[in-house]
């Protein structure tokens, strides 16, 4: 069932781009709002990965600053 799933989500990706690349070679208009929607969750997949290094990378400085050896 997982499997069925990730080849759902790998299918959509692969599709996204294929509409990116067409949408820039002047294709349809529907290829247009489809790279949209593509580069958008790209913009925010992006985003929160930086909100979460940012939030990780708070918590782990120690109060010394410097290396111990």
């Amino acid at each position: 069932m997982i499997g069925v799933v990730l080849i759902g989500i790998l299918a959509l990706v692969v599709g996204g781009c294929v509409c990116v690349v067409w949408a820039d070679r002047g294709g349809p208009r529907w290829t247009r709002v489809v790279a949209s929607a593509t580069v958008g969750a790209g913009r925010a997949v992006r985003s929160y990965q930086k909100a979460q290094r940012r939030k990780s990378n708070s918590g782990s400085e120690t109060l010394g600053g410097g290396d111990a050896g």
